[in-house]
C-alpha cells in the first residue's frame, strides 16, 4: 500500500514538474518573439523538433 502511495506520489511530481517545465518554455519562447510572425516560426520550429524526436524514438523501436 505505501509503494502504491509512493509510486502515485511520484508520477504525480513528475507530471507537474514537466507541466510547469513546458509552461516555463512555452512563455519564454513567446515573450522572446517580437511579432506574430515570430511567434509562428517559434512555434513551427518547436513542432518540427517534436517531429524529429518522435521520428528518432520511432527509429529505435
Amino acid at each position: 500500500m505505501i509503494r502504491n502511495t509512493t509510486r502515485t506520489h511520484a508520477r504525480r511530481l513528475k507530471a507537474a514538474a514537466l507541466i510547469l517545465l513546458t509552461g516555463t518554455l512555452l512563455g519564454g519562447a513567446l515573450t522572446a518573439c517580437n511579432t506574430f510572425e515570430g511567434a509562428g516560426q517559434d512555434v513551427q520550429a518547436g513542432g518540427r523538433a517534436i517531429e524529429r524526436s518522435a521520428d528518432n524514438v520511432q527509429k529505435k523501436l
